[in-house]
């Protein structure tokens, strides 16, 4: 107890071991939803789901140990949503990229991401990005997440005409994911820790009462990860040419993490003069992780804005992210559960989440439409293109554009017209794909 309290500097953040524990426990709760929802999405592009499985367990505890021994912050890390959905939804069925190739573009932007942290750019391109197209990039990855939960769920589904329509709603898991969904809902406005974790579980108990779902277990020792691990193509990826996936990548990976660290570390009150002290350290941690993960087989990995939940039980240090990842390294051992979680029991969470990630559109400047145009272009773009790249595109040409055509060209930071510039380029001479 003696070294943990000097480890961590307990008494100086006014916390103790126990309230540490359990405020690593309720964050745990609020996200092992991803221990289910990461394999059944990196699934449909192809990547063994026992695999994929094993990789997210071991990165995500990979990654928050590292937040808690290198940069002590109560912040908790796993592969994240709405990159998992781009890497297998847009990049490898959409492209036709295998999911070797775009782990290796994953990897790339790891690297990247370790570098700025490492020699202190992150700041200027941070500082660089617009709040407008920081903000309609999370709102738009949530309606793609949206899009996705009602395809998975069966409520929306093809249509030649229309493009789409809605499904048949007598069918069991409609109806399973509809009851899912609510029970996620009213779980969360009652404050009950793990609300979407318990809607996942519900779902999929029933769907062994009444979908035809076979039950295999509980516990069993962790399948191989040898399909995935270290399976990445680096190569591949280089050779392919594929900068505007790992720009993508890199962007929201970039603009992911460091939000969600500051907005956990403010509500911890951590923030000193509005500044993470050891924000370098974080976001090392963070990019250490994602390179991680991609030789393990798995999507980027990111930091969780569900550890504010830990923070609202009393986190404060990295004891909490500490206890966050042995958890992880648990769930190892409850495979056959996870591998019987069916599609329709995740996509509630999915949809949740989307909701969630919507949130952000209310801090627009609806009143300028040279700012509030580019961000509704972004926010429709990614789920109509079916992908986060075309959305980012078209929100940093469209947003350099009309401020140039409106005579406010100076507005524009310069990071802006690089990135836009990239992807005019990249539409002109490559197309669209």
């Amino acid at each position: 107890m003696q070294f943990l309290e000097k480890f961590f500097k307990l008494k100086e953040n006014g916390t103790d071991v126990r309230t540490e524990l359990i405020a690593g426990l309720t964050t745990f709760l609020t996200m092992a939803y991803i221990i289910f929802v990461n394999p059944a999405i990196l699934g449909d592009a192809g990547m063994p789901k026992g695999a994929v499985f094993v990789a997210t367990c071991v990165a995500a505890a990979i990654g928050t140990l590292i937040m808690a021994l290198y940069a002590n912050y109560p912040i908790a890390l796993a592969p994240g949503m709405g990159l998992n959905a781009y890497f297998a939804y847009a990049v490898v069925k959409g492209m036709g990229v295998s999911w070797e190739v775009a782990l290796g573009a994953v990897f790339i932007s790891g690297c990247l991401f370790i570098i700025v942290s490492l020699v202190g750019i992150r700041g200027m391109i941070v500082n660089g990005i617009p709040p407008t197209i920081r903000i309609a990039i999370t709102a738009g990855i949530g309606l793609f997440l949206g899009f996705i939960a009602l395809k998975s769920s069966g409520l929306v589904v093809a249509n030649p005409a229309t493009f789409v329509q809605i499904g048949d709603l007598h069918k069991i898991p409609v109806i399973l994911s509809i009851l899912g969904f609510l029970l996620i809902v009213v779980l969360d406005h009652l404050k009950v820790k793990g609300a979407i974790l318990i809607g996942i579980l519900t779902v999929t108990v029933l769907s062994f009462v009444v979908g035809g779902n076979t039950f295999n277990g509980v516990v069993a020792m962790p399948p191989s990860i040898e399909p995935t691990l270290f399976k990445l193509d680096i190569m591949g990826a280089l050779s392919m040419g594929i900068l505007n996936i790992v720009l993508v990548f890199f962007l929201v990976e970039m603009f992911d993490a460091t939000g969600t660290m500051m907005g956990v570390a403010n509500r911890a009150g951590l923030l000193v003069n509005g500044k993470m002290a050891r924000l370098n350290k974080a976001l090392l941690a963070d990019s250490t992780a994602i390179v991680a993960g991609t030789m393990l087989g798995t999507s980027s990995t990111t930091a969780y804005v569900e550890s504010a939940a830990g923070v609202q039980a009393g986190g404060r240090t990295g004891l909490t992210s500490m206890a966050v990842g042995i958890l992880f390294l648990a769930c190892l051992f409850i495979s056959p559960l996870a591998g019987a979680v069916p599609a329709y029991a995740t996509a509630p969470a999915l949809f949740y989440v989307a909701g969630l990630m919507l949130r952000e559109v209310v801090h627009l400047n609806w009143e300028d439409s040279t700012e509030s145009v580019p961000a509704v272009i972004t926010i429709l773009m990614i789920p109509f293109t079916y992908s986060i790249a075309n959305g980012i595109a078209f929100g940093f040409i469209s947003y350099a554009a009309l401020k140039l055509f409106t005579g406010r060209a100076k507005q524009v930071p310069a990071m802006v017209w690089v990135i836009a510039a990239i992807f005019l380029f990249k539409f002109i001479h490559l197309g669209g794909d």
